[in-house]
């Protein structure tokens, strides 16, 4: 059947399939170009979880029991890509979103519930995220008013151009700059040698409180693993039109989202612990605002 409009294409940031191709991918230049047109599902729904949660609950690990708590990160891989992994799948080979699937094989209560669970936990996540950007403002001396209605502003521009690709390169920018997380890390010069050792080996922080250590790991698992990340890749993998054929791409572009996730992860860790290590404010959390003050106090303003 002629798609003469081109209705079937696969769309990305940084490339196009089109409904008709049926080409091999034979030269790695080929799967290279494929897989940039896949990329932005699994790369986007990962790095989502860095938001400013997660910037809260890596850095109170951080700052209070150092990378002793840097291992749960590894053992959460798995259950990312399980997870994940799953619903690209259900999405390419049903043609159908999450909930929709909930609702026609566990019936409407179960539906129902999913959605209304789903409304409530992305609420108090916005929420969460506008907090932080009041951190932000006030770090650099700005109206926080202002500041979170211009924030809520081109965040509903964002998704209201009704340009799919505008929408994806938007976001896949945001992806890439989540790295300089990086750099800010390396400027503290963290002890590299520990923090390997404590990625891999799992050890307890010393001298504390069982039940207090236990709180900050459900909080990295929970912030780590979301259930809107669940609906969010199946209704994108859909669309954009994402078909079984391209499964192995889309695996490709979730694993390398994990990788982004984990990368930023890491660094809040490992530049909390660096920071504060030896100092007064060690061991001793308050909000994601004295960590942004403790970066000035000890690493600089820039």
């Amino acid at each position: 059947m002629l798609d003469e409009a081109h209705v079937g294409d696969i769309r990305g940031a940084f490339g196009t399939i089109a409904h008709h191709d049926t080409a091999s991918r034979g030269t790695w230049w080929a799967r290279l170009r494929t897989l940039l047109a896949i990329l932005g599902p699994g790369l986007i729904v990962m790095v989502g979880d860095n938001d400013a949660g997660a910037f809260g609950t890596y850095t109170q690990a951080g700052q209070n029991y150092g990378t002793t708590l840097l291992w749960t990160l590894l053992l959460l891989v798995p259950v990312l890509y399980v997870n994940q992994e799953m619903v690209l799948r259900l999405g390419a080979v049903t043609g159908v979103g999450h909930a929709r699937l909930i609702f026609e094989r566990f019936g409407k209560f179960w539906g129902a519930f999913s959605v209304i669970d789903l409304f409530l936990l992305n609420a108090l996540t916005i929420v969460t995220e506008f907090i932080g950007i009041t951190f932000v403002l006030d770090f650099f001396g700005l109206p926080k008013v202002a500041g979170v209605c211009v924030a809520a502003a081109l965040t509903m521009a964002a998704v209201s151009t009704g340009d799919f690709r505008r929408f994806e390169r938007f976001a896949v920018v945001l992806c890439v700059l989540s790295l300089l997380l990086v750099p800010v890390l390396v400027t503290i010069h963290p002890p590299v040698a520990q923090m390997s050792r404590d990625f891999f080996v799992p050890t307890w922080p010393g001298h504390a409180k069982l039940s207090d250590v236990m709180l900050l790991v459900i909080g990295i698992v929970g912030t780590t693993v979301a259930p809107w990340q669940l609906f969010f890749q199946q209704s994108y993998v859909i669309d954009k039109r994402i078909t079984p054929r391209f499964m192995k791409y889309e695996k490709a572009d979730l694993w390398i989202g994990i990788a982004f996730v984990l990368i930023g992860a890491v660094a809040m860790i490992g530049f909390s612990a660096a920071l504060f290590q030896g100092h007064p404010e060690s061991g001793n959390f308050t909000d994601a605002g004295g960590i942004i003050a403790g970066l000035e106090k000890y690493a600089g303003r820039t």
